[in-house]
């Protein structure tokens, strides 16, 4: 026979007292603990619907009193019971039995809205709901309790053991782990923020009398047949499906925008730290274009880069600019890992544009420029600098000698226009002596060349091509290895020094093929050098790495001649190859000397020892370089190279290969 407390008539009464007076605190821990799949609708009617259910009927169980865990009167008692009983059926997991819509009942009603879709007041309760997103229910529950509710740690804990949660102690670390923002705190805290608060807006008003008239038709056949069925209530309007962005994703008043100094005392100098610049930051409609086509394009030229979702933005996104450039008018908004651009004419009617771009992980250089605007015939640009640099000019990357020129940019970051390399259609092999991908001459290769603010790292210049997209690319160059194996790898380094542009300079027209992709930067590493046969001279090897957004890379490796167009040795596509992670490098290829013998040759990076061939080659070095005869007409040849530290590592070839 049962023992434990239960709640008289008079304990009732009194916890329903309490869950009045602490009915919009009771909805926001319900609205912000359910599921962030479901929408804000129905997240609204089920938190309000597990307030409403919490109140005990008599004869319920009571829990432990707060007492036993330092409470200190009645009103306690009743609020932990009634928190409690709103977590456990806002806790609860999902699924056909004993899930949320077990517990708090599907279709979610009472509280019943037909005809309605309703959700919490904008700037609070959404902001906290994004900011929680992804957190598991516990912790969610926990921070609200915790930051909002002023819940100390340890009855935290407990309302969460009595909700039944598994791991109540982990939830609560977990959620004083996430980054809390204190205005966003003050703002859940201001009255008109209340969470039991709610606007409402019709649902589809045609759809709805079609139905209505199906209805009827329904009920005339019904009669007609002298059919007595049972007939159902309607069921409540089904969530929008997903895809587009929720109603305060676009309202031009929720756009975050970044103090102008923020990027000065910052330890992220991203794009986060970008402030809304230009002259119609204030202009509301033209950010509700922005923000509108975004969501819905329709006719709108929609250009996203590889790997890139155009899907609109989930909550609101960042101001990073909005103003008139060059007879176009301009928006940037960041979301997450995309930066967008959109563009109208100057009517603001037709013309509109919208370019979608990745930025993953980017940092202080390849967060540094964004790309504004292009004059007619793509020969020149104006980009948007971070406000992070102090100084910007240009160079041509294919004379390695030739000194920078000064590139003027106003206040607000927007630069002069700026010379951009010539756009080609990439073609397939490599493309003749002194051209570029599509075959055409290539006369020079513009870069711009940024100098960072010494308000956050001293002497920093570092190079930037335009490949055609919104974001332009980040240059490095990683020279040869000093000494033996046992020294330290060499790091990649910017572009800017004599070694680095003339390592550059020979295929500086080759960066052309890359401008289908999807890349962030791209690093030149010479990994061995050697002299060739015949008096053919002093070549080096070199490994150039494209590197997306994503994290895979496409990488070329290319044999540099002193004073000959560099000779393609071998590529691989979406590899980890020539990169921080896959250092461990071997390559060769059937190479004609001027005396026109056939030589194979091959080379390693600074862990290989030794290179052995077999196959139609059978040679063998104790060196990270190898030039061996090719006798007779072509063959297969394997390569195999020996690491200092043990292990093998095969040559590279066009799947990415050269493991170890």
């Amino acid at each position: 026979m049962s023992t434990s407390p239960r709640f008289g008539s008079a304990a009732v009464e009194h916890a329903e007292a309490v869950l009045v007076e602490q009915y919009p605190r009771l909805v926001r821990l319900a609205y912000l603990t359910l599921p962030d799949t479901r929408g804000r609708h129905t997240r609204v009617l089920l938190a309000h619907k597990a307030v409403q259910r919490a109140l005990p009927r008599t004869g319920t169980p009571a829990a432990p009193a707060p007492a036993e865990a330092g409470a200190a009167d009645e009103s306690g008692t009743h609020l932990t019971l009634v928190r409690s009983r709103v977590l456990r059926a806002a806790l609860a997991p999902s699924g056909p039995a004993g899930g949320t819509w077990a517990r708090i009942g599907r279709p979610p009603g009472p509280p019943f809205v037909w005809g309605l879709r309703l959700w919490p007041p904008a700037g609070g309760v959404d902001e906290a709901a994004q900011t929680l997103s992804g957190a598991p229910a516990p912790v969610r529950a926990a921070f609200v309790l915790h930051h909002l509710d002023d819940v100390t740690e340890d009855e935290t804990v407990r309302l969460l053991g009595l909700a039944g949660a598994a791991d109540p102690a982990g939830a609560v670390r977990e959620a004083l782990a996430l980054p809390v923002a204190e205005e966003l705190l003050r703002a859940l805290r201001r009255p008109e923020f209340d969470a039991s608060v709610v606007s409402a807006r019709p649902t589809d008003l045609l759809r709805r009398r079609r139905r209505a008239r199906a209805g009827w038709a329904g009920l005339a056949t019904l009669a007609l047949t002298l059919t007595v069925l049972s007939v159902r209530g309607p069921s409540p309007e089904p969530e929008p499906a997903a895809g587009p962005a929720p109603s305060g994703a676009l309202d031009p008043a929720r756009l975050q925008r970044v103090p102008s100094d923020a990027w000065s005392d910052t330890a992220r100098v991203d794009f986060t730290a970008w402030p809304a610049r230009g002259g119609r930051t204030g202009d509301r409609d033209l950010l509700a274009r922005a923000l509108g086509t975004w969501a819905a394009p329709g006719t709108t030229r929609v250009t996203a880069a590889p790997g890139t979702t155009a899907e609109p933005p989930p909550r609101p996104p960042q101001l990073l600019y909005a103003g008139d450039v060059d007879g176009r008018t301009v928006v940037l908004l960041r979301d997450g890992d995309r930066v967008v651009r959109y563009g109208e004419a100057g009517t603001a009617s037709g013309g509109r544009t919208l370019d979608i771009t990745r930025t993953d992980d980017a940092g202080v250089t390849t967060a540094a420029a964004l790309t504004l605007s292009r004059a007619p015939g793509g020969a020149s640009a104006r980009y948007l600098l971070a406000p992070w640099i102090a100084a910007a000019a240009t160079r041509d990357l294919t004379r390695a000698g030739d000194a920078a020129r000064p590139l003027a940019f106003a206040a607000d970051g927007v630069t002069a226009p700026a010379a951009v390399p010539p756009a080609g259609a990439p073609a397939d092999g490599a493309p003749p002596a002194g051209a570029r991908a599509d075959g055409a001459p290539c006369a020079s290769w513009p870069v711009i060349e940024l100098t960072s603010s010494t308000r956050i790292v001293e002497k920093h210049s570092f190079v930037l091509t335009d490949l055609g997209g919104l974001s332009p690319i980040h240059l490095t160059y990683t020279p040869l290895p000093d000494g033996s194996a046992a020294a330290p790898a060499r790091q990649p380094r910017e572009a800017t020094g004599p070694e680095a542009r003339a390592a550059w300079a020979p295929q500086a027209c080759r960066l052309g093929e890359l401008r289908p992709g999807a890349y962030r930067a791209v690093n030149v590493w010479d990994f061995a050098a050697a002299q060739l046969p015949d008096g053919a001279g002093r070549a080096v090897w070199s490994c150039t790495r494209a590197s997306g957004w994503a994290g895979p890379g496409d990488v070329t490796v290319r044999l540099r001649l002193e004073a000959a167009t560099p000779q393609d040795v071998t590529r691989a596509r979406s590899t980890a190859a020539c990169g921080r992670f896959g250092q461990h490098l071997l390559a060769g290829f059937r190479w004609r000397s001027p005396a026109g013998r056939w030589y194979l040759l091959a080379a390693g990076s600074r862990h290989v020892t030794g290179i052995t061939a077999t196959g139609a080659v059978r040679a063998g070095s104790s060196d990270r370089t190898l030039a061996a005869p090719w006798p007779g007409p072509d063959g297969a040849v394997s390569l195999t190279g020996i690491l200092a530290g043990g292990g093998t590592v095969t040559a590279l070839d066009g799947a990415g290969g050269g493991r170890d």
